[in-house]
This record gives structure tokens, sequence and C-alpha cells, in this order.
């Protein structure tokens, strides 16, 4: 089995990574209603927003359902 002599530092591990981890990939891009290219999965604040407000009305309707019971 292949064992490496020695151990890969962190910052070397880490520019391997980077350089194919940020190459444009023109598949990982979508078209938003308005007409923009969006990478898909990414976290916009549009999407924080909605995710915070979910959040928040999750919790009232729990809180609601306990103090009626």
């Amino acid at each position: 089995m292949a064992v490496p002599k020695k151990k890969i530092s962190r910052s070397r591990r880490n520019m391997r990574r980077y350089s194919c981890a940020y190459q444009i990939d023109p598949v990982a891009f979508t078209t938003s209603a308005d007409g923009t290219q969006v990478r898909t999965h990414t976290v916009t604040l549009e999407n924080v927003a909605a995710y915070v407000t979910a959040r928040k009305a999750a919790k009232s309707s729990k809180k609601s359902t306990s103090k009626s019971k």
C-alpha cells in the first residue's frame, strides 16, 4: 500500500484543493428569474431571509400549540 513519507502541510493540501474547487464550470450556473447567472448551491440574502422567516414561523407555531394544551 502506498504511504506518504512525510505529512503534507495544510497549506499545500489547501493549495491543491483550491485549484480544482474554483474552476468555473458552465454546468454549475443557473439562470435566475431576472436573467443573471447564479452558481448553484450558494447562499443568497433572499435564501437567508426566507430561512429566518420560516424558522420564526415554526417557533411561534410551536409556542402557540404548547400554550393551548
